[in-house]
């Protein structure tokens, strides 16, 4: 069991394989998710880290073959038990993607869409307000919310993307290697807005980045593929020991830059 003593688990993953009509990209996964702290989830590439992060608010169930085996259970119950709605899921475990993805409408509205669409009866303009300030991007835009979403530069458009998850207020964000498409000083305000987010949410990153996984997270899964090619867990830790302390042998070559 992979799990670390001493923080409140918000998902609980229990023999966990992903498959890809044939090919079994994961398997026999178990993680412990700690609620309200970054983890981190890092491999080389092919190992199924997007993959797995993907299955934790069914994003893979748009792809034509996919099936799971074993269970992801999140407030009580198993995501993909027959009476769970992945709508109303995926409000709960937003999701931020590897390139920004900014609507082609005002910055207002990129905001305001998603709790438009499941109904919000509040003050829309409060909510895009509180949204922003908690990606840190309001004072950037506060002047311009009616301008379009496009013509902010890569980083803001990456925070809007953030503002837009929290604004249907989910339990937990995923992030699927939100900094690649940045430049470092972005990528930094990123690491910090995720510091300061992880006061209120859950959140799992997957990334290549070595520094970035040290810098920011709290907990790191470290994942690499079996003679089958696919992918499993092999250490999940604090970071600081993960990173200066590993006990696999396949964690330290990777940490190390020795392979990957």
């Amino acid at each position: 069991m992979n799990s670390v003593e001493g923080d409140t688990p918000v998902l609980q993953v229990r023999g966990l394989s992903l498959y890809y009509g044939s090919f079994r990209a994961a398997r026999d996964i178990d993680l412990s998710i700690p609620r309200r702290r970054i983890t981190a989830i890092i491999g080389s590439s092919g190992c199924g880290k997007s993959t797995l992060l993907r299955s934790f608010n069914r994003m893979n169930d748009f792809i034509p073959g996919f099936r799971v085996e074993g269970q992801v259970r999140f407030a009580g119950q198993d995501i993909y038990g027959g009476s769970v709605d992945p709508v109303s899921l995926r409000r709960r475990i937003g999701m931020v993607f590897q390139k920004p993805n900014p609507f082609p409408k005002s910055i207002y509205e990129n905001v305001a869409w998603g709790a438009r669409v499941h109904g919000f009866q509040g003050s829309l303009d409060d909510l895009v307000e509180r949204s922003l300030r908690q990606a840190a991007l309001w004072d950037d835009v506060q002047d311009g919310l009616n301008h379009s979403a496009l013509s902010l530069d890569g980083g803001q458009q990456q925070r809007l993307c953030i503002a837009r998850a929290l604004a249907v207020e989910p339990e937990i964000i995923l992030m699927d290697e939100p900094c690649s498409a940045l430049d470092p000083i972005a990528t930094l305000k990123i690491e910090d807005l995720m510091r300061e987010l992880a006061t209120d949410y859950t959140i799992i990153i997957v990334t290549h980045n070595m520094q970035q996984a040290a810098r920011a997270s709290d907990y790191t899964a470290m994942m690499a593929m079996d003679d089958d090619r696919a992918g499993t867990v092999v250490e999940f830790d604090v970071t600081e020991k993960v990173f200066t302390r590993p006990k696999d042998k396949r964690t330290e070559d990777y940490v190390t830059g020795r392979f990957g």
